[in-house]
Order: C-alpha cells, then sequence, then structure tokens
C-alpha cells in the first residue's frame, strides 16, 4: 500500500464515495483489494465511520491521500446522521456517479446526497454480528429499495438477498495468487516471532473475533501437545483474557497484508477454525483462497459456504477429535485440486465485473 498523506481542501470532485464500516488500515480485506482495482477508472473517497472530535464537524474535509485516485475520509462528527450534511457543505459535486456501501448504517446520506447509481457490496450480514445496531435490519430495508445493484460476498448471502432485490450478483471474495504463492520459496525468510515457535505450525490469520471457535482451539490444543497454533490477527469485540492459554498457543498480533505470505510460508498446515453461529451464518472466508495460494492442506469447521465449494479438497471437522484426527492426515493430502479453483478467481476479474455491471445500470 502507497504512503498516505493528509489533505485538506474542499474542491475534490469524486466519481465514487464508498461507505464502509471498516476502517482502511485495519485487515487488508474485500473493500481494500475492489477499491485499489476501480481506482484505475473512478476517483473514490472512501468515508469511514465517524470519530467525533471537540470541533464536532466544524473543521474542513481533510482526507488521507492513498494513492492520487482514493482517499479516505474520517469524519469528524458526532455521529454517522451527520456525515451527509458534512459532506455536501465540503464537496463541490452535487450529483456523485457512483454510491457504494458496505453497510447500511449509512443510509442516512441518501438524505443529503445524491448518486446516479447506488451500490450494495454485501460482505457480511453485519445484522448478525455481536454488538450490532438494533436498527441495522430496517437500515438494510431502506438500502435495498434504493440499490441499483446489489453484490454478495458469497453464495449464501446470495441466497438471502436475493428474495429482497431484483439485482443481486454473487462475488465471492477472490484472491491475489502472485502475492501468497510466495514462489521464490527459498528466499523467504522466517519471521523472527516464528522462530522459537516449534514445528508442526498450525496456523490462522484474520479478526479473532466472536466468530472464532475459541473452545475448539482450546481442547484441540490440548490434545496434541506437540503441535504448535499460531493465530495472527486483531482482536475484536473480545478480550485478552477470553483467549485460551496453553503453552502450545501463540499469539502473534495484526500483521499488515504484505506480511502475511511469508508468515503462511512457515505454516505446516493453516485453519479455519469458526464457530458455528449466527455471525458465520453466511460467511465466506477470503483467507480460503489464500491458504490454497500457499498450497497448505486446509482444516475448516462446516461453514456452509466453505463446505459447499471446497469440501473435495479441504479436511472439514466437527470437533476436536476431528480436528486431531485431520492433523494426522494432512501429510497425504492431495492438493491437486487447488490448481482449478484458483485459476476461476482474480481480485482483477471480479472488479473488472462488478464495474461492467454498474456501467449497465447507468446506462
Amino acid at each position: 500500500m502507497e504512503a498516505a498523506n493528509s489533505k485538506s481542501d474542499n474542491h475534490h470532485e469524486y466519481d465514487m464515495i464508498v461507505f464502509c464500516h471498516l476502517r482502511w488500515d485495519f485487515v487488508y480485506q474485500r473493500p481494500q483489494h475492489l477499491i485499489s482495482r476501480l481506482a484505475k477508472d473512478y476517483k473514490i473517497l472512501v468515508v469511514e465511520e465517524p470519530q467525533p472530535t471537540r470541533l464536532n464537524g466544524h473543521s474542513p474535509l481533510e482526507v488521507r491521500e492513498i494513492t492520487a485516485n482514493i482517499h479516505v475520509f474520517r469524519p469528524p462528527v458526532q455521529n454517522i446522521e451527520s456525515i451527509g450534511s458534512f459532506l455536501k457543505k465540503h464537496l463541490k459535486n452535487r450529483v456523485f456517479p457512483v454510491g457504494w456501501f458496505y453497510s447500511p448504517a449509512f443510509i442516512s446520506v441518501l438524505d443529503t446526497l445524491e448518486f446516479d447509481s447506488v451500490v450494495y457490496d454485501c460482505m457480511d450480514e453485519l445484522s448478525l454480528f455481536k454488538g450490532a445496531s438494533a436498527h441495522l435490519i430496517e437500515q438494510e430495508r431502506q438500502l435495498l429499495a434504493a440499490a441499483d445493484v446489489v453484490y454478495t460476498g458469497g453464495k449464501s448471502l446470495y441466497e438471502s438477498k436475493q428474495q429482497k432485490h431484483h439485482n443481486v450478483f454473487c462475488f465471492p471474495s477472490s484472491v491475489d495468487v502472485d502475492h501468497f504463492s510466495n514462489k521464490n520459496t527459498d528466499t523467504v525468510e522466517m519471521p523472527a516471532d516464528l522462530k522459537d515457535i516449534p514445528h508442526p505450525i498450525v496456523g490462522y490469520y484474520g479478526v479473532i473475533d466472536e466468530r472464532i471457535d475459541l473452545d475448539l482451539l482450546r481442547k484441540t490444543a490440548e490434545k496434541s501437545p506437540e503441535t504448535s497454533f499460531v493465530m495472527i490477527g486483531p482482536l475484536c469485540k473480545i478480550e485478552d483474557k477470553d483467549l485460551p492459554r496453553a503453552q502450545n498457543i501463540h499469539y502473534l498480533g495484526m500483521k499488515s497484508y504484505e506480511e502475511l505470505p511469508q508468515y503462511l510460508h512457515f505454516f505446516d498446515v493453516a485453519m479455519m477454525p469458526f464457530a458455528l453461529n449466527d455471525a458465520t451464518k453466511f460467511i465466506s472466508p477470503t483467507k480460503t483462497l489464500e491458504y490454497m495460494s500457499a498450497r497448505k492442506p486446509i482444516i475448516s469447521t462446516r461453514i456452509r459456504d466453505v463446505e459447499r465449494d471446497y469440501s473435495n479438497c479441504i479436511l472439514l471437522i466437527d470437533n476436536e477429535d476431528d480436528f486431531c484426527k485431520a492433523l494426522k492426515e494432512t501429510p497425504n493430502k492431495d492438493l491437486g485440486e487447488y490448481k482449478n479453483i484458483l485459476e476461476k478467481t482474480s481480485w482483477d476479474h471480479t472488479a473488472n465485473s462488478m464495474k461492467s455491471i454498474i456501467q449497465k445500470v447507468t446506462a
């Protein structure tokens, strides 16, 4: 990612405004992948959730310039409902070509800003997440009514939204194979914080939140004392005290998108120990394809989209006994199917397909 700097300027003209519940500098995932590619054709303002300051909206529009065509803005206002009027006051345009929403929580901006086309890229069922606002379901109903096109991040989400909108397209999360494949494997240096961790290493990276089955991790680590379990990523909506502790469980904190392939290279097995709960009902984890790009055997709980798309090449488990059994099977796992799966997907292709749908809608 290119270096960012701050700019204060009220004359920016944007082709697309993206409203996103995830901070740009948080885990690098679907929004960053797509926006970075769409920025070849659009000048984009990414609007994050607000961060109130003592100025409370009485300040200039200060954006961080990620690239010439991607500006990120954290509104200095008290609440999400104040974002629309703040932007209207500071932006030169009166009508914008595309309004792109990642969260229905931003719906009130449609009261003050006008868009030629409204896109809802639904990557998660946010209303089912821990701590979600009770208003999200009604806000999503309004967003679906306003949206010209809806994209979903997986098949389960597609089936859910298809019943609520006339123009829904399924775009499961994709992968940058070259980034994760570590083609020059001889030159990959082991990260310092992995050096003292004994192999075999079973690793996970991503957000560590209510979607992770911490009990499964604890019980499996207990039954496989000779295996090291490595968890990489930030804690979100859970606390340090909630994490299972054992000599063979290691928490390495958050790593950048650039660093992840280096860590993944030294995993013997990649895991997706997701809990089966409301928050995971519709997920389609991006990391599945990233793990495949590095040619790692994968052990996962039975997430619906994972099971139906990849059951022929991923070891699926229900409990800690299955997990321990799967660990013994991984050395003999045939990973040949990965190649066929990866050939059918790329973020470039996804972004181009989304763009052409928007152009048809606008036309």
